[in-house]
């Protein structure tokens, strides 16, 4: 819509509405938690495709039970992830550790964690190209080609081609990477569905036989299950060490946590209620997904075949199910083609984790500024989006497509930076035992003492698990840790040289600075009808708090503007750059704004505007904007009187056609106070009401049998009170009004 009031000249701020600068940043969408549950599981719910294989390669047909607990762990650990996010809308694990332990351990967990992030896309990757290469091989051998593919250089280059992709659509943005990650797993369910149901059959059919508990007597290690611990008698003789070890070969299927909390940042209102049903969606689909194919593989497939198919399980299982060849073949074919497509969104996952992971660091001034410059069309962080698919792809071209190499490196980071989140949490129930939306489960309370049972079982146990694996998985111990130890190393580097030049304030958001020449609904993206909000001191945000509070985002958006007054002698500074107008005070202001906004899980569109005079700015932003509401804080220099009546007389200076606004201004301690600009009906007391209906009584009586409404009463009183004053009785009119106002004034104060 065409601004009804044309653009001033430079001179003038006055006279028309003030130019603008629109903040945007990576982080203005929000998403329903099936999306966020669509994101971790297309990590955790891909597993399914090899982490019960991986298992039963190291710890033989006892693996599935293994994975099962596995599976239950992880919906404790989740637990964990969630009240980390109850203290912190950006709760992973390097906050929460830096909160409860320090810098120095949060950068160690960190470390750790990316080094599981940079192996997760490339062993999803790969093994997505394991089950396309051997689907493709057996349609090559059915039609008598003279070639067969690679299967490992295959799986190799497909997994670079899926992780270019991906990467591509998070430069892009988070909205269409998890609607893609939906559309997955919808596919996905109908794979699963399909499964459990011919499964079920061919069980009935053939009879159905568990495999045998994971006992001392039933585990079998492979050759290179024990590492350091293969010449010691622990693994035969204690039980607990040989389930800790089956339970750190089978942690491949825990993946995701740690994405669960980046994505928890983008999730909608209510937030945590929401990230409790997703986390509730997610346990629930990978513990019947995972555990599911785990079972149904040692069950349906024969012992001496079945190791053929460690590197595509689902595949034959498909190939082993009751019914028709040619059926089994099109599941197969079906299977693949999920399989690809699940795996292939787990490395979109592995990607979405490293980015948000860096990002927590990047703000905390460990990486320099220069990796969270937003793209310029998209707003995402794409340089740090650059190095983490440099690293993914850098791991898959030196696996060369082996999925059992990756799978032997995997877990070690995951599992400290599990372990070290569970202890932060841990500490910071001690540390700050404040009350929290959300606990982990099993408190006892001595006296004022609170014990956290549940939540210290899940350390000592993830703590152990970490213990186990450094002398049994050395792969992932020396790889693990020659990792961790590099990134530590260039984190500690990289924060004593962001720190010695000055960086300061990299804990803040930034922002792409789009000039415009005004306000207007188009150069927000907004709708008319939206909420304005001004904004001019980050500690005094209640007034967007308490709008985000009740407006519904989805049909009403909510505008955050902040004026910047210029004085009015400098006609020059109209065109100020946008350097000028947004200063760092501004880049500060707009990065609490949008905390607030992600804490709500809540839209926002944010911009920065120029003017004169207070007021006069304001109003011609909502009109320009065709806002339906004006919201403030609290003036620190006028009651909220004054405030609105100089509102009311800049409302009659603006140009025709004038908007009906209403005026809402909120105190610290939220209480409102509600003005309507421009002509609007009163809002009428009970008293008052009831004083109009006796005069209508008492007139109604006398003008009978005239028709009379209540409406005319207050029409004629006003053309009364109106002739008085033409009349040259102003002062009387005057001196009766304010007798009135002062006997309601002594009416409402209390006398002492």
């Amino acid at each position: 819509m065409q601004n009804p009031c044309p653009t001033p000249p430079a001179s003038s701020l006055k006279a028309g509405p003030p130019r603008v600068l629109v903040a945007t940043t990576a982080m203005l969408a929000f998403i329903s938690f099936w999306r966020a549950a669509a994101v971790v599981l297309n990590d955790m719910g891909s597993s399914a495709f090899y982490a019960g294989a991986i298992a039963e390669h190291f710890m033989g047909k006892a693996a599935p039970w293994l994975i099962l607990a596995i599976m239950c762990l992880a919906y404790a650990v989740r637990a964990v992830y969630i009240e980390s996010c109850s203290m912190f809308v950006r709760g992973g694990v390097y906050r929460v550790v830096k909160e409860a332990m320090g810098s120095t351990l949060a950068k160690f967990s960190v470390s750790a964690l990316m080094f599981d992030y940079i192996l997760t896309g490339p062993i999803s990757g790969v093994s997505a190209g394991l089950y396309l290469a051997g689907l493709l091989n057996e349609l090559l051998q059915h039609f008598h080609a003279p070639f067969v593919l690679p299967t490992n250089l295959t799986a190799a280059l497909f997994a670079v081609l899926v992780t270019v992709y991906f990467w591509w659509e998070n430069v892009k943005g988070i909205p269409e990477s998890s609607e893609k990650a939906l559309r997955i797993m919808y596919v996905t369910t109908v794979m699963v569905a399909m499964m459990i149901v011919w499964c079920g059959y061919t069980l009935r059919v053939r009879g159905a036989h568990l495999p045998p508990w994971p006992t001392l007597s039933h585990i079998v290690y492979s050759s290179d299950a024990l590492g350091w611990l293969k010449h010691t008698s622990l693994p035969y003789t204690v039980g607990l060490i040989g389930i800790l070890i089956g339970l750190g070969h089978s942690v491949l299927a825990m993946s995701g946590e740690e994405t669960m909390a980046q994505v928890y940042r983008e999730i909608e209102h209510p937030k945590l209620r929401n990230l409790e049903k997703a986390g509730f969606v997610i346990f629930l689909y990978s513990l019947i997904f995972t555990a599911g194919v785990a079972f149904f593989a040692v069950m349906i497939i024969p012992d001496s075949v079945r190791n053929n198919f460690f590197d595509n399980p689902i595949g034959g299982l498909a190939m082993y199910l009751v019914g028709p060849l040619s059926l089994r073949l099109a599941f197969r074919a079906f299977v693949v083609v999920v399989g690809v497509l699940m795996l292939a969104g787990a490395v979109n996952t592995a990607i979405v984790g490293s980015n948000g992971v860096l990002n927590r660091v990047s703000e905390d001034g460990i990486l320099p500024q220069w990796f969270r410059h937003p793209h310029r069309r998209f707003g995402t962080s794409y340089r740090i989006l650059n190095l983490v698919v440099g690293l993914q792809l850098l791991t898959i071209i030196l696996s060369r497509g082996n999925i059992f190499v990756l799978g032997e490196a995997y877990a070690f980071g995951v599992m400290w930076s599990f372990a070290m989140k569970a202890l932060a949490v841990l500490v910071l129930r001690y540390k700050e035992p404040g009350q929290r939306e959300f606990r982990v489960p099993l408190n006892l309370k001595v006296g004022n003492l609170e014990i956290p049972v549940g939540l210290g079982l899940i350390t000592v146990t993830l703590f152990a698990l970490c213990i186990v694996n450094l002398f049994t998985k050395q792969v992932a111990t020396l790889s693990g840790v020659a990792f961790t130890l590099i990134f530590f190393a260039v984190f500690t580097a990289s924060e004593r040289v962001t720190h010695r030049r000055g960086a300061v304030h990299a804990e803040l958001d930034q922002f792409n600075l789009e000039p415009g020449e005004d306000l207007a609904p188009a150069t927000l993206g907004v709708r008319p009808g939206n909420i304005l909000v001004m904004v001019r001191d980050y500690n005094t945000l209640h007034n967007l708090e308490a709008v985000l509070d009740r407006v519904d985002a989805q049909k009403q958006d909510v505008v955050v503007l902040h004026l910047r007054l210029l004085a009015r002698a400098a006609s020059g500074e109209h065109d100020l750059s946008p350097e000028q107008l947004f200063s760092f005070k501004e880049q500060e202001l707009f990065t609490r704004a949008l905390c607030v906004a992600e804490k709500k899980g809540k839209t926002i569109h944010q911009a920065i505007a120029a003017a004169a005079e207070k007021w006069d700015g304001i109003l011609r932003a909502a009109q320009s904007l065709e806002s339906s509401t004006v919201v403030l804080g609290l003036s620190p220099s006028r009651p909220v009187i004054e405030e609105a009546r100089i509102a009311g007389l800049a409302w009659e200076r603006l140009p025709d056609p004038k908007p009906q606004l209403t005026l809402e201004i909120y105190s610290p301690s939220g209480q409102e106070h509600v003005f309507y600009l421009g002509p609007h009906a009163p809002h009428l007391t009970p008293k008052e009401i009831e004083l109009l209906h006796s005069v209508w009584l008492e007139f109604s009586s006398r003008v009978a049998p005239e028709e009379l409404h209540h409406h005319d009463v207050i029409h004629f009183a006003l053309d009364e009170v109106l002739q008085e004053m033409r009349d040259g009785k102003q002062e009387d009119v005057v001196g009766r009004l304010r007798q009135h106002l002062q006997e309601i004034k002594d009416r409402r104060e209390p006398h002492l």
